[in-house]
């Protein structure tokens, strides 16, 4: 009886919190976003110049875009169909309960789990339909800045709440690839590349089925000490995403890898391993990697030097983003326009979707309007992404990032620009990559787990800069 009474206790709580939740998370803020006719924006690698809509050339800009290959004049409405465009994961409710826990909700937890979903969504992105790949129904999304956005998202958060209860469902097969689904429509190139879209979405499903879904991500979280409920710092999310990757059965999904940096260091020849690793005698080429590089961009506050090499990075084809925020709220951060960030905000309570039903509603997924926010306020804890789709690309991308932290120059089809770099007065980068293995360097034994090492690291540093008010994303 004394068991029954504290699980009551337990369930009555956990209705609360998720009602005083929904109540926080649900409203979209109404601030408008402004973003200058004047300055260049980076999105994952891609350069935007805003033009005025009378006019037909572009503005001169303060900071020339130096990315060539990667500008784009375009309008403000290109800018937001590419934006639109990247996978979207917020906090959910009334999902499946979380086993061994009462939860049926992430609201003010979850959110560092949700922006690591939304950056391996955007290496998938990558890897499946590639960087110029755009939703075609991106634009049809009404603006959160608009008034009416609320009351009619609502309705659509309704409608497919419903349709998951009553829809059809697919059928739960995961051993059917891509490649078999879409033999069904060869010559319909929009149709694939909606069959990816779909499926990307669902391997992130608020339930214990889906591969990189929320109850998944904290089953690997448990072997880091973590559990529903907790905070998840983005170090310790990059060692989750790798876990969910390499268990991951699905077909389609054989062909990546995920590397996290140990002590900020990329032995290259691991990484050539796990791109080599495994391949069946059908499948020759490499694997793609996607790479995650914990980093702490100074001590207890952001150091501003560290503004020129975040730039940079975002500015890199090959970035899928980074895992970071401000203290107490995680963000996932796309690209910036002169010293503001750009991010998508995880923030907003949204109703569980079931993506087991066919045809289930892709807005909840789409993020219509990009916040902005001073780096100043970025907190120093973060993780840095990289997709590279093989051994070559990796070289290369590796290549152009050490030089992009060395400062240096090269001529390109006869224009010469400056690779961003970090301040000159920080002696060392925040990373590095370094030929050979790790074994080579004897930082690690064959006795101990890859996850103790980065906790016990992350233990130093927070004893180390921790105050009062600090709390790791």
């Amino acid at each position: 009886m004394e068991a029954t009474g504290t699980d009551e206790v337990d369930k009555l709580k956990t209705k609360f919190m998720s009602a005083w939740n929904n109540m926080k998370y649900s409203w979209v803020l109404k601030t408008k976003t402004y973003f200058s006719r004047n300055s260049p924006v980076l999105l994952l690698g891609k350069c935007y110049h805003f033009k005025y809509e009378d006019e037909n050339k572009v503005l001169p800009s303060k900071s020339a875009c130096t990315i060539e290959d990667r500008i784009i004049a375009g309008n403000v409405e290109e800018f937001r169909k590419d934006f639109i465009s990247r996978i979207w994961l917020t906090y959910r409710e009334e999902f499946p309960q979380i086993e061994g826990s009462s939860l049926t909700t992430d609201c003010g937890w979850g959110c560092t789990l949700r922006t690591g979903q939304m950056l391996l969504a955007q290496g998938l992105i990558l890897h499946f339909l590639g960087r110029a790949w755009t939703w075609p129904d991106a634009l049809n999304i009404e603006n959160s800045e608009s008034e009416s956005w609320t009351s009619h998202t609502v309705k659509k958060i309704t409608s497919s709440f419903e349709t998951s209860l009553s829809g059809e469902r697919e059928p739960e097969t995961p051993t059917i690839s891509l490649k078999e689904t879409i033999e069904k429509c060869p010559n319909d190139q929009e149709m694939q590349n909606e069959i990816f879209h779909r499926k990307i979405i669902s391997w992130f499903g608020d339930s214990p089925l889906a591969v990189f879904g929320l109850h998944q991500l904290i089953e690997y979280g448990k072997k880091s000490g973590k559990s529903a409920g907790d905070w998840y710092g983005p170090g310790v999310v990059a060692h989750i995403l790798r876990k969910a990757v390499e268990e991951a059965r699905h077909p389609d999904l054989q062909g990546i890898t995920i590397y996290v940096a140990q002590d900020c260091t990329v032995y290259n020849s691991d990484v050539i391993d796990k791109q080599s690793a495994s391949m069946t005698s059908d499948n020759a080429d490499d694997k793609a990697v996607i790479i995650l590089v914990p980093v702490r961009l100074g001590g207890e506050r952001t150091n501003t030097d560290y503004l020129e090499f975040v730039k940079g990075v975002l500015s890199l084809e090959y970035c899928v983003g980074i895992i970071g925020g401000k203290p107490k709220q995680s963000y996932y951060f796309a690209g910036f326009q002169d010293d503001s960030l750009i991010y998508m905000d995880p923030h907003y309570c949204q109703s569980f979707v079931d993506v087991s039903i066919k045809d289930f509603p892709l807005e909840t997924f789409h993020c219509p309007s990009p916040k902005k926010m001073s780096f100043r306020k970025m907190d120093p804890s973060c993780t840095i992404g990289f997709y590279c789709r093989n051994v070559k690309d990796f070289e290369r991308a590796s290549e152009e990032i050490t030089k992009m932290m060395d400062g240096s120059r090269r001529v390109k089809k006869n224009i010469d620009y400056k690779m961003l770099k970090i301040s000159s007065k920080e002696k060392y980068p925040l990373f590095t990559f370094v030929n050979g293995h790790s074994r080579d360097f004897d930082i690690t034994s064959t006795t101990t787990n890859e996850e103790d090492l980065f906790l016990e690291d992350e233990k130093k540093r927070l004893k180390k800069v921790s105050t009062e008010e600090f709390v790791l994303l």
